[in-house]
């Protein structure tokens, strides 16, 4: 069952997301960048307030870098459709599974970003959480 709603070309505009934005980081780096953007929907804090679809977290202004400058943001292969669909269904990985945040410093990852605190690296990206107190919405089961 859908934590968000989200029709087919949905699930194609989230995977050419994931694609663009973590293909060198095989499956699971993919899923990672699902579980922000699924959490920037169920969010309603911080920058999010009021991002309710996919298209709208995807196309927030200058949110995703890699769909200006990426090569990889093109037509949705099979593969990453099925990953964006285990994304939407509430499919959640460690460190992004409360993350609201990623980036891929050049060196090592900073304590906080956007004032959020270090959850962890996964191979190149970094992973932010806000707290519970900031944004309980997505600590909260599906």
């Amino acid at each position: 069952m859908a934590v968000v709603k989200a029709r087919d070309q949905d699930i194609a505009m989230l995977a050419r997301l994931l694609r663009a934005e973590a293909v060198g980081e095989g499956e699971k780096g993919m899923l990672l960048v699902g579980n922000v953007g699924i959490n920037r929907i169920r969010a309603n804090c911080s920058d999010f307030k009021g991002i309710r679809t996919i298209p709208q977290m995807i196309n927030q202004p200058h949110a995703f870098e890699a769909l200006l400058h990426g090569p990889y943001y093109q037509k949705a292969r099979e593969s990453e459709k099925r990953l964006a669909r285990r994304s939407v269904n509430g499919e959640r990985h460690w460190p992004g599974k409360f993350s609201l945040w990623y980036f891929r410093p050049q060196g090592d990852c900073p304590p906080t970003w956007y004032n959020q605190p270090l959850v962890a690296r996964y191979k190149l990206h970094c992973f932010y959480q806000p707290t519970a107190e900031e944004c309980q919405n997505i600590y909260n089961t599906f």
